[in-house]
């Protein structure tokens, strides 16, 4: 995993757009975004080391995503142009990559920059309740990732918007950042 500000630059999504200004994985926990590495390749698997963590902070279902073209067939560009669009959830999103790469963009409080996480196999990242962001594929146009979740998956996005200010979960994602 590799963290920094998102230069702006307009084009294609899927290029770097590094900005050459780096962000830690401190100040990605400052914002409540978690992160760990747990090798897909490791010698015992990566299932045990998961499983491990889906106990420890009560993750109950999992299931599979593979976002490519043959994954996705027709709804292909028509998810990419979804999983882009500014957006936060009620849930935590939780995303272990098995194979292919892609960014997830978060808002950063308060100053509204974006901040891009580039994940590759083996990244584990929590993305917490609230938090605006957005996810693209990478130049490799190839995604796999195991998604867990606390209950049932809740799909819903909640866009950007005057509404979605007023949340209760962006309300109280708001106030855990302003007291870290």
């Amino acid at each position: 995993m590799r963290a920094y500000y998102f230069d702006n630059i307009p084009g294609d999504q899927r290029l770097a757009h590094d900005s050459g200004k780096p962000v830690s994985e401190e100040h990605l926990r400052e914002l409540g975004v978690l992160f760990w590495t747990i090798p897909v390749d490791s010698p015992d698997g990566w299932e045990p080391a998961i499983n491990a963590v889906a106990k420890e902070r009560s993750y109950k279902n999992r299931d599979t995503i593979n976002v490519t073209k043959e994954g996705l067939g027709d709804l292909y560009e028509s998810k990419l142009k979804t999983f882009f669009e500014e957006h936060m959830h009620e849930d935590e999103e939780i995303r272990y990559i098995l194979s292919g790469a892609g960014f997830f963009d978060v808002r950063e409080l308060p100053t509204d920059a974006w901040i891009r996480i580039h994940v590759l196999p083996g990244d584990l990242l929590v993305v917490p309740p609230g938090i605006y962001h957005r996810f693209t594929l990478d130049e490799l146009n190839a995604i796999k990732a195991l998604r867990l979740f606390k209950e049932e998956p809740k799909w819903t996005p909640h866009v950007r918007g005057p509404a979605t200010e007023e949340n209760p979960f962006r309300v109280d994602y708001v106030k855990s950042v302003a007291v870290a």
